[in-house]
Formats: C-alpha cells, sequence, structure tokens
C-alpha cells in the first residue's frame, strides 16, 4: 500500500485520544503500510501496548521526524488546534479537541485545506464545533473500544471512575466524586467502595495529593497508571462507572471542557458497569438516559440515580445488560471498515 505517516501531539498522555491514534495506524499497518510515528522517545510503543492491550504490527516503527508527511503516501494528523501544512500525497486531519476561537476560517487556514482530503473528528459533539470554527464538513469516526476483551467479571459492590489525574485540558472531576461517594457512604451504603483508576504520567503530582487527603477514612481507592490487565479487571468488577467530567462547563462556550466523546465510559459499558456521568458532550451520543445508563446535569441527580440502582431490585442488572448491547457498535471491526472507506 505505501509509506503512512502518523502525528499526535499528545502520545505520551495516553489517553483515550492516544488509544485512537494507535488503533488508527494498526488499521493502516493490517491494510499493508509501513507506518511511521513521530516521536522522539522509542519506547512509546510498549508504553502503548501495556496501557492498551495492544499488539503492535511489526510494521508500525517510531522515527524522529515525518516532515509534515514528505515523501509519503498518507498522512494522519492530530491537530492541537491548529491547521498544519502537509505534504504527503493524502492527508487527513484528527480534532479529538472541539476547538473553538482559534481563528479557523482565517485565510492561511483556508489555503492549507487545499492539502487535505478529509477532517475527522471523535464524535458529532466536536464536529458541530470543529465544522463551524473552520468553516469544513468533517466526518464522524467514532473510537474503537475494545469489546472484546473486557468483559463482566463476578461483580462486586464498587462503583469505578477512570480518567487521567491531570487538567490539561478539562478537569476529570475526581475531587468531586469522592466527595458525594462520602455522602452515600456515610448515608448508609457502607458495604461499597469507590476506586479511581487512570493515568498519572502528566500533570498529576498536585491532584493525586489533594485526592489522598480526601480519601483518608474512606473505602475509596486510588490506582494509578493501571496495565489493561488491571483495568479490566477493575471494569469486570464494578456495578457503576460514575464520571463528573465536564460538570459546571459552559459547554456553549468552553467546548473542551467537557468530555468529547467517552471511551472510558464505552469501555465500562462493555463489561456491564451502568454509567452514571455527565449531561454534556460526547457522553450524550453514548447513554439513552434510564435505558443503558444515567446522564446527571447535578451533584444531587449524581447521588439520586446512583441510590435507586443500589435499592431498587433488579434495575442495575436490566440496565447493564442494556449497556452492553449498546457497546457493540464500538468494536474495531466497524472502526476499521471506516477507516478503510475513509482513506479509499
Amino acid at each position: 500500500m505505501g509509506k503512512a505517516a502518523i502525528y499526535n501531539p499528545y502520545l505520551n498522555t495516553l489517553g483515550g485520544g492516544e488509544r485512537y491514534t494507535i488503533t488508527f495506524a494498526k488499521v493502516l499497518a493490517e491494510a499493508g503500510f509501513d507506518v511511521d510515528i513521530e516521536w522522539s522517545d522509542s519506547g512509546i510503543l510498549n508504553k502503548i501496548s501495556e496501557r492498551f492491550g495492544i499488539k503492535i504490527p511489526k510494521n508500525i516503527k517510531v522515527v524522529d521526524t515525518i516532515n509534515r508527511g514528505e515523501n509519503y503516501d498518507l498522512c494522519f494528523w492530530v491537530s492541537d488546534g491548529s491547521m498544519p501544512m502537509l505534504r504527503s500525497s493524502k492527508n487527513y486531519i484528527h480534532f479529538q479537541v472541539p476547538f473553538k476561537n482559534v481563528n479557523g476560517r482565517s485565510l492561511l487556514n483556508k489555503m492549507k485545506l487545499f492539502r487535505v482530503n478529509k477532517i475527522i473528528c471523535n464524535s458529532n459533539f466536536t464536529k458541530s464545533i470543529i465544522d463551524a470554527e473552520f468553516g469544513v464538513k468533517s466526518e464522524v469516526l467514532y473510537p474503537n473500544v475494545d469489546i472484546n476483551n473486557i468483559k463482566p467479571k463476578r461483580k462486586e459492590n464498587i462503583i469505578l471512575y477512570v480518567g487521567r489525574f491531570s487538567s490539561l485540558l478539562q478537569s476529570k472531576g475526581q475531587d468531586l466524586l469522592i466527595q458525594e461517594f462520602k455522602k452515600i457512604y456515610d448515608s448508609g451504603l457502607s458495604s461499597w467502595k469507590l476506586v479511581l483508576a487512570g493515568g498519572t504520567e502528566v500533570g498529576s503530582d498536585k491532584i493525586l495529593a489533594k485526592l489522598n487527603s480526601l480519601r483518608v477514612g474512606y473505602p475509596i481507592e486510588i490506582v494509578e497508571s493501571p496495565t489493561f490487565e488491571a483495568l479490566k479487571n477493575l471494569y469486570g468488577k464494578a456495578k457503576i462507572f460514575w464520571s463528573a467530567s465536564g460538570s459546571g462547563v459552559d459547554a456553549v462556550n468552553n467546548p473542551q471542557k467537557v468530555e468529547h466523546f467517552g471511551m472510558t465510559v464505552v469501555e465500562a459499558m462493555s463489561a456491564g458497569a451502568v454509567p452514571v456521568i455527565v449531561k454534556a458532550g460526547g457522553h450524550c451520543e453514548i447513554i439513552d438516559n434510564s435505558k443503558n445508563g444515567y446522564l446527571w446535569q447535578d451533584v444531587n441527580e449524581l447521588v439520586e440515580f446512583t441510590k435507586e440502582l443500589i435499592n431498587k431490585k433488579g434495575l442495575i442488572g436490566s440496565i447493564s445488560s442494556n449497556a452492553i448491547d449498546s457497546s457493540k457498535k464500538f468494536g474495531y471491526e466497524s472502526f476499521k471498515k471506516q477507516v478503510l472507506q475513509i482513506i479509499k
């Protein structure tokens, strides 16, 4: 097929967007491309493989530079809000963040867009912002979630949240989750525990120190940079999945500060954990309220929905089953099929 170039400026954060990037690279490699990923640390592929449980094809390697795709047949570039001048035969720009007020319709950007075959977004929420900002018609390619490996296990009284311990673009709200869990625990639901898991690679020290002080005296665990195997185990055992990401944010004026999609939500769903998550951003494209999870707008609803799930006999089981079914549309084969259609 030829040579493909991949660039993601956030690769070392090892979050959902980075899983998206390496999965796109994997599709290209399986289609016959020799794939070069630009990054300064040659060990990044091992870190990605361990974090996400992805077997990296041998025709993917790390290089020091790809020169914006020059001398490549295809370039996949994750934007940091800017519009690069790409030089490969086919160029694809991916927005995993709904950037706003970045002078997207400048004359220079319009000139650069002549070299771009397709703008790709990770959700309709992101697409709505990017299309308006840059004056383009992007295509939505939902992230791939490893639904074949993340499965339900013997369930325990665990409320789980998975998200990095940093505030790079948005606050993940772990402190709020601890605060509300304490209330639930003190109200009599003392057989439950809260588990917060996530990456600690970038900007996590102060946040972890704060969370560790807040959790003292309560059954609240913090799991730092879990391996994929550890994460699968947590998802499998959890009955409920919480998220406060985007809580209290004006999504119209600050769209980058709410969840752009929610890959960990879908991962939790595939393991049968019932999501109780913020009604904002990409979350609304995943959850059909009270059918396969719950969408909350204030913390009172977070507590109310959680107590209803715990106290109403059979409710967790029925919504869990719906959540598993809903997660299936985000599998690898669907992602792969759409990628191949896009680059055709």
